[in-house]
């Protein structure tokens, strides 16, 4: 019986752990370039699946974390609006919850958006329209090799080793 009111009281207290360290809220900040000079004063509007914000330029808003992309529209009088599409990256807390809190505190994070993160700074070109993606890690090439510097898969091998 005991085992049932801890096991009762971690469940309430571990979903959500990026949720509590981090929360679904994120500040980024705006900057408009022109060429190579920043745009002062440019209104910009930022919408994805969990709101819409508006800053001027320079400037930070705070935003609500979510997995789908955030579209920035930055307009100023006598210049071609600016747009940038931002994915999302998943925050490293995120796979860790999934290890104290379970599916329970997984789920929490990613439907509140606090499992995922956009950049901090997102830099608007006055006249383009630009997708950003998120960066990918890249494989470490040494993973596919032993440590005499031989392909782990045979395959790999070039054909006068095999």
């Amino acid at each position: 019986m005991r085992i049932n009111y801890l096991l009762l009281a971690l469940v309430a207290v571990l979903p959500g752990c990026a949720s509590i360290v981090g929360g679904s809220d994120q500040t980024v900040s705006i900057r408009a370039v022109n060429d190579t000079e920043d745009v002062s004063g440019a209104m910009c509007e930022l919408v994805s699946n969990k709101g819409t914000w508006f800053v001027t330029t320079p400037g930070t808003v705070p935003i609500t974390r979510g997995y789908d992309p955030l579209t920035i529209t930055c307009k100023k009088a006598d210049m071609e609006p600016g747009i940038v599409t931002v994915g999302s990256t998943t925050k490293g807390m995120a796979f860790g919850n999934i290890l104290l809190g379970g599916i329970i505190g997984a789920a929490v994070d990613m439907g509140t958006g606090a499992a995922y993160e956009y950049p901090p700074l997102i830099t608007v070109f006055m006249g383009r329209t630009m997708t950003l993606e998120p960066p990918k890690k890249e494989a470490d090439p040494k993973a596919s090799q032993t440590a005499q510097g031989m392909p782990v898969n045979p395959q790999d091998a070039p054909q006068s080793m095999r």
